[in-house]
């Protein structure tokens, strides 16, 4: 027999509460294999659950590797016709997890509007999975039915309303929100005082911002940061006020993340007294040979044309990155030291080559995809396309479309068509629908005029 029989046979037990005959056929699906029907499983689950078997419907459940809507469904009404309400909002819950996942928020509205009861739970629950899908309105306009029914909201109520304005232009709801925070008592709750000096600042109210941000009993990295940010996006700040907003935070990572985001800031605006100042804190946190902080003062002196500050700090740092010596070469070529970042991209490309020997000679570690994808750069930037072809020959694992891609952008800047049509092939293997490949190509053939292949390479992509 087949599923639908069994399934009809099952229906006919359900009706009748016939547990013992739904017992039996239960086995006979077991017998003849089944039991991996998501259909006859779910007919199952409905089946114990009307005959109050609430294990071994969780049990079935559980073991089900795909499960529809149907089947969450059924579980749930079970828990909740057994007088199980724990259980079903648990499962409400994990569902709407799942759902929000999938994108199926119109099954976890169906599956809302259909509980005789909703407390706080699930209402976060949905007003939750609005804000993933970015339904801010929705999730605005659920919170207010919300409260017209009645129902007191809390502090993760607060938070989910509150991450549905971070992208702004939301003043009014921010502030009613705001005012909810006030009237239940969450205004000592750092996790939503950050949440509302970040909305306060994408809205455009950064000096609203600053003033809970000051008010605050207890500061914290996150609401910092977010203060740092609105600064940042805003332009409008003062010296002053930017380094208070530190002072409380203690020498910590969280701090080495502020201080990479206000030197990014004043890289953008070109502040090299503030960024001096930046720079003099992280020097007294002990954070002066941390990479990424390294990284991001040479960037700030680099555009402020400082372009000695940014030697002193790249010669004094332990540990250099791509980042690192990107930034200085970066830096030399903007104002005028073509010949210094020439022969400092020489020097990259020699310590990148003796990192690399040194890796698989000395240490004998095979290199990676990454390593690999590291060096063909290196020497693709380069233009030394025939070593950077060579080592991928040499190659003990498969090139990616990421390196022969960097080979063809590398032919396309340095003319060479022989091998550009080599790292083509590879890639309409690999990638045969990417445009990028088709163009790039017939770049390289106009350069040399050959016409009539650029009209083939527009025929193909066409």
């Amino acid at each position: 027999m087949d599923y639908s029989l069994y399934s009809r046979i099952l229906q006919l037990c359900i009706l009748r509460k016939a547990g013992k005959e739904g017992r039996l056929i239960h086995s006979c699906v077991l017998t003849n294999g089944l039991h991996s029907n998501p259909f006859m499983n779910t007919k199952l689950i409905i089946f114990y659950s009307k005959m109050g078997d609430m294990v071994t419907s969780r049990t079935l459940f559980d073991k089900m590797p795909e499960r529809t809507v149907v089947t969450w469904t059924s579980l749930l009404s079970g828990y909740t016709q057994n007088g199980c309400s724990k259980e079903a909002l648990l499962v409400f819950s994990a569902m709407r997890c799942e759902d929000s996942k999938c994108g199926k928020m119109e099954d976890a509205c169906f599956i809302f509007e259909s509980m005789a009861e909703r407390d706080v739970v699930s209402w976060n629950a949905m007003i939750g999975g609005y804000v993933i899908h970015d339904f801010a309105d929705d999730a605005f306009q659920l919170f207010r039915s919300m409260l017209r029914g009645g129902v007191i909201p809390d502090r993760f109520t607060l938070g989910n309303v509150m991450k549905a304005f971070l992208r702004g232009n939301a003043m009014m709801k921010v502030i009613q929100v705001h005012g909810f925070i006030i009237q239940l008592g969450f205004e000592s709750r750092n996790d939503l005082t950050g949440s509302l000096i970040d909305a306060y600042a994408k809205c455009g109210s950064i000096r609203t911002a600053y003033h809970i941000y000051k008010s605050m009993p207890k500061k914290d990295a996150i609401s910092c940061t977010a203060l740092i940010t609105g600064y940042a996006r805003q332009g409008g700040y003062s010296r002053d006020s930017l380094i208070s907003s530190m002072k409380y935070i203690r020498c910590t990572g969280d701090l080495m993340v502020i201080l990479c985001s206000m030197l990014n800031m004043c890289a953008k605006t070109m502040s090299l007294d503030l960024g001096r100042q930046i720079h003099s804190l992280a020097f007294k946190c002990q954070s002066y040979n941390d990479v990424a902080m390294g990284n991001a003062l040479i960037d700030m002196y680099s555009k402020s044309r400082e372009i000695e500050g940014v030697k002193s700090v790249f010669n004094e740092k332990k540990q250099k990155n791509v980042i690192s010596w990107t930034s200085l070469i970066a830096g030399y070529g903007k104002h005028g030291y073509g010949h210094k970042a020439i022969a400092l991209y020489n020097q990259m490309e020699y310590e990148g080559w003796e990192c690399f020997n040194s890796m698989v000679r000395k240490y004998e570690i095979p290199p990676r995809a990454e390593q690999y994808s590291c060096m063909v750069d290196l020497f693709a930037r380069g233009g030394k396309l025939e070593e950077a072809y060579n080592l991928i020959c040499k190659m003990n694992i498969a090139p990616t479309a990421l390196l022969w891609g960097a080979i063809l952008g590398a032919c396309h800047i340095y003319g060479n068509m022989s091998l550009g049509e080599v790292a083509v092939r590879h890639l309409f293997n690999m990638e045969p629908k990417k445009s990028v490949n088709y163009v790039v190509l017939a770049s390289i053939y106009a350069s040399v005029g050959l016409w009539d292949s650029v009209s083939i390479m527009k025929r193909l992509m066409e």
